[in-house]
């Protein structure tokens, strides 16, 4: 039976750690719970105790006289989640300072972490939290967004300890089969931008959500994930390398520098079919704007993908329309050579640019199958499973 640690800090919402210590032990998996000094305020190790079946261990046990070194045999396991991790704790995490238990093991632990802020809207939001919790991403750990809602002060924000379902889901997700290990998967993502002047140019709705959907799937199954990342104001996922670019061209020449190289591409990204074909240096003024902007192409990344692949790569297009989107996405599927084309109705509520969610039709040579409605990490792990099966026959 595999084995999560869970730490707990200090904070109303570590009622909710003694419901997700449960669902855990439920899902199959050994539980040992680790509570900070602050934690021991709001819950007691006999909680946790009576729900994993396991002895709940707290600073006192940090020091025993006899027996392994405790943080260093509890660092090894399959998950470690601090669920509520406060802000002193992610502050502390952060800089690698271990001065209790659950820190100390948090520094010895070199596999999966998953951390659940909980804390007042402006802790939250204040820039030495968002600082701490920038550093954690980047050093690999998973660090859940808290949820909006009814805070313990009385005030409503974000702050709130997400709940024990979507921990444990995350958790899961974490845990899963490597099913993509070794492989090299490249993924475009968001909108790109044509300038026409310094500060007018042509571009779409894409926030580039469904691209990271994907690309946090594939590195969760176990690949290495290289997402080429048009203009967008969401994060950028932890554990992945992001090309940062804005135009069609320089999309272009990402794709180009990497596809060689990888075993799955997936284009979610919404690139401009036309740029204007002289970008000027200057902003034209009101009065000399007029009706017409000569236009001219821009690479389809997709057709020249399809064009070069090898029979060993998986390619994976998406087909963003408003009529019919099944006779679409069958014309992409053979036009650009792809192994599966994601068509959605960007008309439909729920789906399509700037929603959490979406509804598809996943075409290949052997049929279609409707996806969702379901969250974008939900298809993204989909069109995931579909890669790694691909890639099996191959």
């Amino acid at each position: 039976m595999s084995r999560i640690v869970l730490g707990v800090t200090g904070g109303v919402a570590a009622y909710k750690a003694v419901m997700l210590a449960s669902r855990l032990r439920q899902s199959g998996y050994d539980v040992d719970v680790v509570l900070t000094p602050a934690a021991e305020a709001f819950v007691t190790p006999l909680s946790f105790s009576a729900v994993t079946g396991r002895r709940a261990y707290t600073d006192r046990d940090l020091f025993a006289a006899e027996g392994p070194i405790l943080h260093v045999a509890l660092a090894q396991t399959d998950l470690v989640i601090v669920a509520p991790a406060s802000a002193d704790f992610l502050a502390k995490a952060a800089h690698g300072i271990a001065g209790d238990l659950l820190g100390t093991l948090l520094l010895a632990a070199a596999g999966k972490v998953l951390l659940c802020p909980a804390m007042e809207d402006d802790m939250w939001r204040h820039p030495a939290t968002q600082r701490a919790v920038r550093q954690l991403r980047a050093d690999g750990r998973t660090v859940l967004d808290p949820a909006a809602g009814h805070l313990a002060s009385g005030r409503s924000g974000v702050g709130r300890l997400p709940e024990p379902e979507e921990i444990l889901a995350q958790a899961l997700r974490m845990l899963r089969a490597q099913t993509l290990g070794g492989a090299r998967v490249l993924v475009t993502a968001g909108p790109t931008r044509e300038y026409i002047d310094p500060v007018r140019f042509i571009s779409n709705p894409s926030t580039g959500r469904m691209g990271i959907a994907v690309a946090e799937a594939a590195r969760d199954a176990g690949a290495a994930v290289t997402l080429v990342l048009g203009p967008s104001e969401l994060p950028a996922p932890q554990g992945i390398e992001v090309l940062d670019v804005t135009s069609a061209a320089e999309m272009y020449a990402a794709v180009e520098s990497r596809f060689r190289d990888c075993d799955a591409f997936v284009a979610t990204a919404a690139v401009a079919d036309l740029r204007p074909r002289e970008r000027l240096g200057r902003k034209i003024k009101k009065a000399d704007l007029g009706m017409e902007l000569p236009m001219e192409r821009t690479t389809d990344i997709l057709a020249w993908a399809g064009s070069v692949r090898t029979s060993r790569q998986v390619l994976v297009g998406f087909a963003a329309e408003t009529g019919d989107v099944p006779a679409q996405a069958r014309k992409k599927l053979m036009e650009k050579h792809c192994d599966m084309v994601v068509g959605n109705d960007i008309g439909e509520p729920g789906a399509g640019f700037a929603a959490d969610t979406n509804r598809c039709l996943f075409v290949t040579g052997e049929g279609e199958q409707e996806v969702g409605p379901a969250s974008k990490r939900q298809i993204g792990e989909e069109i995931i499973a579909f890669v790694a099966e691909r890639l099996r026959g191959r």
